[in-house]
């Protein structure tokens, strides 16, 4: 079975959040079952990971959008090291930029990368037995491949669709319409409507042979709840499923991550995490001796990051400063400005602006808590990474949180809190102070946390499963 991954983001070519995770693991760990080829088709970009690996042309084409000639050409990965194969789709003056996303053009660039890939493997007719589509982004492929002649070597594809955020749906007006290749009949275009606009995701939704939330959790969370196209999922809940995402074990390994200073296994946990926190904090100029919360995400306010003002003031005033908080992220730049106007008001609060992928490993093992406060997540990765480094999460109830972290009240990873609010995250990490004071039962949490599996290979052959279903 050969499978085409197609994604605007996967790790470590170009990486936003956790659809770079997933699109960076996911085909490693399916290549690892006998019979399965999964490759991966995204953006070329002008990042450090493209000019520092040597790639071939396999294809040289051109696409027509609104009557305008693109010239198109897909590289591949000259080695194997991702353990897939890799292609990029370059297209001077629209996919060939810095970054994946904020671009004022970016409805055009979404369609011009679906539309150069599928004219790629029909051109060349390469075999192809699945279309896996994630997001948005690459939404309309389902409905291309059906319904554009251009496209006809691929009609009947078995097409799979992955919600990674549901926030997003790549809404666009219709006068887009002219940017798209011909379609066969224009009777089909109501597939692409929803609420007078083309809306790549409900086309997903409509077109795919089927199609998955990253867990359980969220997908029931969708069904009453996703920005308008609730009553759309629910009449094609037939094809809805739930698949919890993994982590890539061989990178998030604290035995071997290249990033830690210190490595430990579960034997070593307490001293090998204390080494690491000292590094950090003597690195913020934070006291190694208080227990250290971390967050690491987007400013973004599905990620309850808008609350991390009031959460940082609120737990140091009531705690008499008795910890430390660290924050690693960006996005909003009010709120950039305001924690780093926190800085200099608590000395136990420290702040990393910007992506820095080494810098979120170390914090993972250096932290005894990791915050979640958000508002939407879909499957969350954060969590995982944290329970699997023996960080303790603390995370709202939702989502796929709900899926992979129970209140240690009930057995329990973690503490868990219902309200989206800085009080309730506040109240959770009162709470955990408490328990890191209960030193025989920290030590067991953490030890149990990294025996979790969060593996990618039990998901990765429910994809597998899914793909043969249809």
């Amino acid at each position: 079975m050969v499978i085409y991954h197609l994604s605007m983001e996967c790790f470590p070519v170009a990486k936003v959040g956790g659809l770079g995770d997933v699109v960076g693991a996911l085909p490693k760990y399916q290549n690892k079952i006998p019979g399965i080829q999964a490759r991966v088709v995204m953006p070329w970009y002008n990042r450090e990971y493209v000019r520092s690996h040597e790639f071939e042309s396999v294809f040289e084409g051109w696409i027509h959008q609104n009557q305008t000639p693109y010239a198109v050409e897909v590289l591949k990965q000259k080695d194997s090291t991702l353990g897939f194969e890799l292609y990029l789709v370059r297209i001077p003056g629209l996919l060939d930029r810095e970054n994946p996303y904020g671009y004022w053009d970016e409805s055009q660039q979404y369609l011009a990368f679906q539309h150069a890939a599928l004219h790629w493997l029909s051109a060349m007719s390469r075999k192809v037995d699945v279309l896996h589509c994630h997001d948005s982004h690459t939404g309309l492929v389902p409905f291309l491949i059906e319904h554009c002649p251009e496209f006809e070597p691929l009609r009947g594809v078995r097409t799979i669709g992955t919600i990674h955020n549901g926030e997003y749906q790549g809404q666009m007006h219709w006068e887009m319409l002219s940017y798209f290749p011909p379609v066969r009949d224009r009777a089909h275009l109501g597939l692409l409507d929803w609420d007078g606009k083309i809306n790549p995701l409900a086309a997903m939704i409509k077109c795919a042979h089927a199609f998955n939330a990253v867990s359980m959790g969220y997908m029931e969370e969708l069904l009453v709840d996703f920005k308008g196209l609730e009553c759309l999922i629910q009449m094609e809940r037939a094809k809805a499923y739930g698949i919890i995402n993994g982590i890539d074990t061989e990178i998030w390994d604290p035995q071997t991550d290249s990033h830690l200073p210190y490595h430990y296994k579960k034997s070593t946990a307490l001293e090998g995490k204390a080494k690491n926190k000292a590094i950090v904090c003597e690195a913020f100029g934070l006291n190694p001796d208080l227990p250290l919360f971390g967050f690491i995400g987007r400013f973004a306010g599905e990620k309850g990051a808008d609350f991390l003002p009031a959460i940082i003031v609120e737990s140091i005033v009531r705690t008499y400063g008795a910890l430390n908080i660290i924050v690693l992220g960006s996005g909003d730049p009010g709120l950039e400005k305001t924690l780093e106007e926190l800085t200099l008001k608590f000395s136990n609060f420290a702040l990393g602006l910007g992506y820095n992928e080494g810098l979120s490993h170390q914090i993972y093992a250096a932290s005894d808590f990791l915050l979640m406060p958000s508002r939407v997540e879909p499957c969350g990765l954060n969590q995982m990474y944290a329970m699997r480094y023996g960080t303790v999460p603390i995370v709202r109830y939702t989502g796929g949180l709900k899926d992979t972290v129970k209140d240690i009240s009930s057995g329990g990873a973690g503490l868990n809190f219902t309200y989206a609010s800085s009080e309730a995250c506040v109240e959770a990490m009162l709470r955990a102070l408490s328990l890191y004071q209960q030193v025989p039962t920290m030590k067991a949490l953490v030890h149990s946390n990294m025996d979790f599996d969060f593996s990618w290979e039990r998901s990765a052959k429910n994809y597998v499963t899914l793909y043969e279903s249809y």
